[in-house]
């Protein structure tokens, strides 16, 4: 038997009832702190003593409206979408860009390699038709590389709507900081840190020039609220500066009162991903990867479609879309430690 989110909460009200619930074992709460979970959200009740409640909040929407630049100009922001996802050729990237395509959507994706960007291209042309999916080369460290997949952006799709900053790196390494090399920690602050700093100017720049105005938006993972991520604390430090930069760029576009411009956060949770996976070689590990991990395909049916709604309504409010909440959080776990739900799903456990 297995209790969804919904179902829980329908059976008990968490805030007036949760005092009742026994406390987890407390196995639980360290091994909480040792998992490798790229792309998690840390939003697991407060009840467990370890993450904050964050419970998910559909993105606000707003009346109708066009979007105009200064000069007055306006265009409105109706389907399809011109859509840029950096990090693109495998993973959550590439279900994103898959989920746009199959609502119709022009997608660009991208990758450090040319030979990921040419197969999976390949695939997704077969599948999707070469007019609307295109692809290259980039680096995001590369300053250069990013101005010129501006400019590949403009010359195919002459704007983009979405701009979704995906593109990161924990240098598939899971140890203690003391023993990390220099060259890991260089690629995961550079990739993570730098490389969304760049990407953020370079699509801010093009979309301030745009009628259209465009939504950028940056994907968090472990580390983003403050909790502290052991086994990979680069990789943490610099998901928390994800947050961080999107609030700063959020009031930059506040005090230069630009309306059409909005950043976002976008927080896929736990996805089965190779990065993800990587790390699972501990107990503690396999037990939250089968508990609250998803396929990658299964984040992107829901994120997509929240992600082109705030368009569709016209909404010029900067919004944190989180797939993994705290309610789904807690009930899965709930489930896991009552019922057994979910053992050995993607990885057979000790």
């Amino acid at each position: 038997m297995a209790i969804t989110a919904t179902t829980a909460s329908s059976l008990f009200n968490f805030n007036s009832t949760a005092s009742l619930l026994p406390p987890p074992p407390s196995s639980c709460r360290s091994i909480l702190f040792s998992l490798p979970h790229h792309h998690l959200h840390h939003s697991l009740a407060g009840k467990f003593g370890v993450f904050s409640t964050s419970l998910h909040r559909k993105p606000i929407i707003t009346k109708p409206a066009m979007c105009s630049d200064s000069s007055g100009k306006s265009q409105p922001m109706v389907p399809p979408y011109n859509v840029l996802i950096t990090g693109s050729t495998k993973g959550i990237g590439y279900a994103l860009a898959k989920e746009f395509l199959k609502a119709g959507d022009n997608v660009i994706i991208c990758s450090r390699s040319a030979e990921r960007v040419e197969s999976a291209l390949q695939t997704l042309r077969a599948e999707f038709g070469v007019q609307h999916v295109w692809g290259t080369k980039c680096d995001v460290r590369d300053g250069n590389d990013v101005k010129n997949l501006v400019k590949y952006a403009q010359d195919n799709l002459q704007y983009v709507d979405i701009w979704i900053n995906n593109a990161g790196s924990n240098a598939y390494s899971y140890k203690p900081l003391a023993e990390a090399s220099d060259e890991d920690l260089i690629e995961v602050v550079t990739t993570n840190t730098l490389g969304l700093m760049i990407c953020c100017r370079e699509a801010m720049k093009m979309m301030l020039n745009q009628p259209r105005g465009g939504h950028i938006f940056n994907i968090d993972g472990a580390g983003s609220d403050g909790r502290p991520t052991p086994r990979f604390a680069a990789y943490g430090a610099t998901k928390r500066s994800v947050v961080h930069l999107t609030k700063s760029l959020q009031a930059e576009l506040r005090m230069q009162e630009v309306r059409n411009v909005v950043v976002h956060n976008l927080s896929p949770g736990m996805v089965t991903t190779d990065l993800l996976m990587s790390g699972a070689n501990t107990k503690q590990a396999k037990f939250f990867i089968n508990v609250l991990a998803e396929p990658a395909d299964e984040v992107a049916k829901y994120l997509v479609p929240n992600i082109r709604s705030i368009l569709m309504n016209g909404s010029t409010r900067p919004t944190y879309i989180r797939f993994l909440t705290g309610l789904k959080a807690y009930s899965q776990i709930f489930s896991r430690l009552a019922f057994g739900a979910r053992r050995n799903r993607y990885l057979v456990e000790d």
